[in-house]
């Protein structure tokens, strides 16, 4: 049975967006030292920003806003991939460390582009 969804805190893809969240920062703060404020720093900013992202256009009345919130939590999640891999690059991460955010980041991706899909034929005009 399918929950009901009165918040983007009920949003699957928030709540596994937020869990790399954390999941990310405790892994940044393993970098080097010199690496805390760059790369760790970047890492950390853009992995919190895809589920705020999507947070800050929840129940929005316009759904085209809602639809850029959930661009712009994808454009994160692509740059946060990126980051993961130049850590990897730099020996910071391990291949399963990188396989498994890159794997779970992925999954994140595919979820918010089918909630795209379902908001791209949403009209509020028609809500019950």
């Amino acid at each position: 049975m399918e929950q009901a969804i009165h918040s983007f805190e009920d949003l699957v893809v928030y709540q596994k967006l937020l869990a790399l969240v954390f999941e990310v920062h405790e892994i940044s703060l393993s970098f080097p030292r010199f690496e805390l404020y760059e790369l760790g720093s970047q890492v950390r900013r853009s992995s919190n920003s895809g589920p705020a992202n999507l947070a800050e256009g929840w129940n929005n009345r316009h759904t085209a806003i809602y639809l850029e919130g959930i661009n712009r939590a994808l454009a994160e999640i692509q740059e946060t991939r990126h980051h993961l891999t130049v850590a990897h690059r730099k020996k910071y991460l391990s291949d399963d460390q990188l396989h498994s955010l890159l794997g779970r980041y992925e999954e994140c991706r595919l979820m918010l582009k089918g909630l795209e899909r379902s908001l791209s034929g949403y009209d509020p005009r028609k809500r019950r």
